[in-house]
């Protein structure tokens, strides 16, 4: 299982891959969980969690870095079944309630089609288990009063409420705002907006992390995240 130690003392661990990227970020008074991958992927998951055997297994917090339902499918399991604080953006709270999120929309021809064909079968296909989330996030939440020393940013465009988490301003766990499926490319196929878009890439740029993890893909390197922002910035 892929992780990576920080300075802090912290360990993020890689506890979901294939369908979409979920990470644990263990540390020394507790556990916060990003994303939590389809449903199907429960059992997975969960084992994945169990196989680290952390002295102290609990999760503290799952955040969602948007409420598409590739990320946030087991979020109502692991509520009622970790007890555990669900935080997410204040403009995605209405689809966690309502158990839907619309796909965004495609950033080129095929996944446009993609896109549109997608909402046409909407919630019977994409839907999820509704949840009240508990903390929801504005513009940035900080949890040191927590014991934790993590930032959670508002970082819109693939979906107006995309957020990104920044640990220790060393890596940054960033959902679908990047992409790492595509070599020396970070564009992701499908985005709401994509001015917002490469405006949160150079937010979370200049947290000063050096590394960041998507939601779909492997790890990118600071150096393709600035060359990128040359490219759609001239």
């Amino acid at each position: 299982m892929r992780n990576w130690k920080l300075k802090n003392g912290y360990t993020i661990f890689q506890v979901l891959i294939l369908r979409s990227n979920c990470f644990l970020i263990s540390c020394p008074n507790g556990n916060i969980l990003v994303d939590t991958g389809i449903q199907g992927s429960r059992t997975r998951l969960m084992k994945n969690i169990k196989s680290l055997n952390l002295a102290n297994s609990k999760i503290d917090f799952l955040i969602l870095t948007h409420s598409h339902f590739d990320h946030c499918r087991n979020a109502r399991y692991l509520q009622e079944n970790e007890n555990c604080k669900i935080i997410m953006s204040e403009n995605e709270a209405e689809y966690a309630r309502t158990g839907y999120t619309t796909l965004p929309e495609g950033t080129i021809q095929l996944t446009k089609l993609v896109s549109v064909l997608g909402n046409m079968i909407g919630e019977k296909g994409f839907g999820f288990d509704v949840f009240n989330p508990d903390i929801l996030v504005k513009e940035n939440l900080s949890l040191i009063k927590s014991g934790f020393d993590i930032e959670i940013i508002a970082t819109p465009g693939h979906s107006i409420g995309s957020l990104s988490v920044i640990v220790n301003n060393e890596i940054a766990i960033v959902g679908d705002t990047m992409f790492g499926v595509f070599r020396n490319s970070i564009f992701p196929p499908f985005a709401d907006n994509t001015r917002e878009l490469i405006a949160s890439w150079k937010k979370i740029l200049n947290t000063g992390c050096y590394l960041f993890l998507p939601g779909h893909g492997t790890a990118i390197k600071r150096e393709l995240v600035k060359s990128e922002l040359e490219v759609f910035i001239e």
